[in-house]
């Protein structure tokens, strides 16, 4: 019989996809729990990873439906817990980059269990190492901002479009894909030149892989035109023009594909 005193919740990043890409603790701990819940952003190839005979529980999200709210998830791995189970929380990308961990976390220390979070690599560095590009340069980008182009009931984007559109730093948008045309907009409208790069990448580092190159002014149309599948991860900044020049021609994985889409 399970000690029940003993569950523990591990919120572990998955990594953008590739299955090379999970730490060895995450494997580690994958491998050893009693119980996977994991999230639809998680690859299959990562879950291929995951022990024949594993339970496995899919809370996965699309975009406008939720058939596990948030709420439940987080009741879900309350209960488990309490049955004494080690329980492998699966995200994509990073627990704590706009993967809603830190909440899952907060809930289940409120109901006295213990939690351990294990990173992993996100989206963005995922996405911009198969394309060959960097997210900092000397000369071109000193930092980098993270900012989700979606918010929760679908609410007014309120991001500092000043601070976004000034300086030399890169900006990545997760989950942007449409209210690209807002957000393409508000930052040339705060000075961003239309002309500026912007790579677009779904399914960063899998099989299914496809990127577009185009420049802000461009983007939201060719965006439209492409219909590419959700989540699509947008790099926006001068570093885009230092890519690779291969991928151009060929993908990073097999099956990828990329368009030059400039305006």
């Amino acid at each position: 019989m399970k000690d029940i005193s003993a569950g523990k919740v591990f919120l572990i990043g998955a990594g953008p996809g590739d299955p090379e890409l999970l730490t060895l603790r995450a494997l580690n701990v994958l491998q050893g729990a009693d119980v996977v819940v994991f999230d639809r952003l998680v690859s299959d190839e990562i879950m291929a990873l995951v022990p024949d005979g594993k339970r496995r529980i899919d809370v996965g999200k699309l975009p406008g439906h939720h058939p596990v709210p948030q709420p439940e998830i987080n009741d879900i791995l309350i209960a488990l817990a309490q049955e004494g189970l080690t329980v492998a929380r699966l995200k994509g990308g990073d627990p704590l980059i706009f993967a809603r961990g830190s909440e899952e976390a907060e809930a289940l220390r409120e109901a006295g269990i213990a939690v351990s979070y294990v990173p992993g690599i996100t989206a963005a560095q995922g996405a911009a190492a198969a394309a060959g590009l960097p997210l900092t340069h000397r000369g071109l980008a000193t930092g980098i901002h993270y900012v989700t182009g979606h918010r929760a009931r679908d609410a007014r984007l309120d991001l500092d479009w000043a601070a976004l559109a000034g300086g030399d730093s890169t900006l990545v948008v997760y989950m942007g894909v449409a209210n690209i045309a807002e957000i393409a907009f508000q930052l040339m409208r705060h000075g961003m030149p239309v002309t500026l790069p912007v790579l677009a990448v779904a399914a960063a580092t899998t099989p299914r892989e496809t990127r577009m190159v185009s420049t802000l002014g461009a983007i939201a149309a060719d965006i439209a035109g492409a219909a590419p599948e959700a989540p699509v991860l947008f790099i926006i900044g001068r570093v885009v023009g230092l890519r690779d020049l291969a991928a151009r021609t060929c993908a990073a994985m097999t099956g990828g594909s990329e368009t030059a889409a400039y305006a």
